[in-house]
C-alpha cells in the first residue's frame, strides 16, 4: 500500500480518547514499533496502582501515551522530535547543539501535552 505525503501541518489520525484501547489503536497505526513498549508499561502501572491503591499512575501513564501519540500524529513534528533526539543521543552535554536539541524536545513535548490536556 503507498500513502501519499502529507501537506505539513497535517495529522495522521484524529486524536484518540485517552482510554486504553483508543491509545493503543492510535499508537499502532502512527508508531507500531513503541507497543511492546506501551504494553510493558502498562503492565508495570497497573501493578503500582493497584499496590498503591490510586489512579494517580494510570493517569499518568495514560497522559504520556496521549502525549507521545499526539507528536507521532503530525509526521513534521514527530520528524523535528527524532532529529533532536539524535542530537542528543550524538552531541555532548556543553555543545550548543545539544542545548538547542534539548529546547526543541521540550517545546515540542510541552505543546504536545497543553494539546491533550487541553491547557
Amino acid at each position: 500500500m503507498t500513502t501519499q505525503p502529507l501537506p505539513d501541518g497535517e495529522e495522521l489520525i484524529p486524536r484518540p480518547e485517552k482510554t486504553f484501547p483508543a491509545l493503543r489503536a492510535a499508537l499502532a497505526q502512527v508508531a507500531p514499533s513503541r507497543l511492546p513498549e506501551m504494553t510493558a508499561e502498562r503492565d508495570t502501572v497497573f501493578t503500582m496502582a493497584t499496590q498503591c491503591n490510586s489512579f494517580g499512575p494510570i493517569a499518568m501513564f495514560q497522559l504520556k501515551w496521549a502525549t507521545v501519540i499526539e507528536i507521532e500524529r503530525f509526521p513534521d513534528v514527530a520528524r523535528r522530535l527524532h532529529a533532536a533526539e539524535r542530537t542528543v543521543q550524538t552531541s555532548d552535554r556543553n555543545d550548543p547543539a545539544w542545548q538547542s536539541a534539548m529546547a526543541e524536545i521540550r517545546r515540542i513535548t510541552e505543546a504536545a501535552r497543553a494539546e491533550v490536556t487541553g491547557e
